[in-house]
């Protein structure tokens, strides 16, 4: 049993920190590039839906009409705790202006997910995507192809831009202020 733990927690830990980038569990790290659309070239997101770590259910059309910042993260993942005071800071900030935050906690047990989320003082729902079911869903626009991603979903519901890896506020605020003016793109 420990051979097996320490084996799930050398995968684990590997994933989101490999320096080539491939990890041996079927991640990848992310490298911090960021892709805009231009409005003409933006898909209609994938009306994923399932439940929140709180138990409720959520459905992203839901939030249609505001801008979603949809963040895939893991507890185990140490790119995703140095971003989580940015995104939770301008989770709160933007609030007021029709900008919704949304998680997808990926590859996690709920005791871990849970403690990242009361530890971060996370202020937003975040989906339970276990089996990464949820964020294959977006394989046809921009998808979501590491831990960290953030994907940003314009307030007509198409995905706008993606971060592959951390994201710094700065990077985050220029990919989401453009979208609260009028729609487009940096």
């Amino acid at each position: 049993m420990r051979v097996l733990l320490a084996v799930v927690l050398t995968i684990g830990l590997g994933a989101c920190s490999s320096a080539s980038g491939e990890a041996g569990s079927g991640f990848v790290s992310g490298d911090g590039s960021l892709a805009v659309l231009a409005p003409a070239d933006r898909l209609p997101a994938p009306d994923v839906s399932g439940t929140a770590l709180t138990g409720e259910d959520l459905r992203l059309s839901d939030f249609r009409g505001d801008v979603v910042v949809l963040n895939v993260w893991a507890s185990w993942c140490a790119p995703c705790r140095a971003e989580a005071p940015a995104l939770n800071a301008l989770s709160e900030e933007l609030a007021d202006q029709g900008v919704q935050f949304l998680g997808l906690n990926t590859r996690d047990s709920q005791a871990a997910a849970e403690a990242f989320v009361a530890n971060k003082g996370v202020p937003y729902p975040s989906l339970v995507d276990s089996d990464g079911r949820i964020q294959v869903q977006f394989a046809n626009s921009l998808p979501p192809q590491a831990i960290p991603s953030t994907v940003v979903i314009d307030r007509e519901g198409r995905v706008a831009a993606r971060a592959l890896g951390k994201v710094s506020e700065s990077d985050l605020r220029g990919l989401i202020e453009p979208l609260i003016e009028g729609g487009e793109s940096p």
